[in-house]
């Protein structure tokens, strides 16, 4: 069941918590822990702008790599060359960016 925590876009990223990332690449679908559904939450309402999504291209076939402007009115910018016909990977490749962005370490 997905579960709203109000405090969960200020909740402290540790990155040496790499057992949500293995969580998630297991299961990007979910069920998700307690711990990974605050991540994710982290995840999808950090700061204004800058942060990547994923465009339907084609419903259930296709998805682009996005990334949202940092006020409205601008043009999200697109990445023509990040293409995924897998849903799995483009929300993997999303969450990677995004661990990224949050914890400064790459993932593989």
């Amino acid at each position: 069941m997905l579960v709203n925590y109000p405090d969960a876009a200020h909740w402290p990223v540790d990155p040496t918590r790499r057992d949500l990332v293995e969580e998630m690449r297991a299961r990007p679908r979910g069920p998700h822990s307690h711990d990974l559904q605050r991540l994710l939450h982290r995840m999808r309402w950090t700061g204004v702008g800058k942060r990547y999504v994923l465009i339907t291209l084609e419903p259930g076939r296709r998805w682009m790599l996005a990334r949202l402007p940092g006020r409205r009115g601008v043009p999200i910018e697109t990445f023509p060359n990040r293409v995924f016909t897998s849903l799995a990977e483009a929300e993997w490749a999303v969450f990677a960016m995004r661990w990224e962005a949050l914890t400064g370490q790459e993932l593989d």
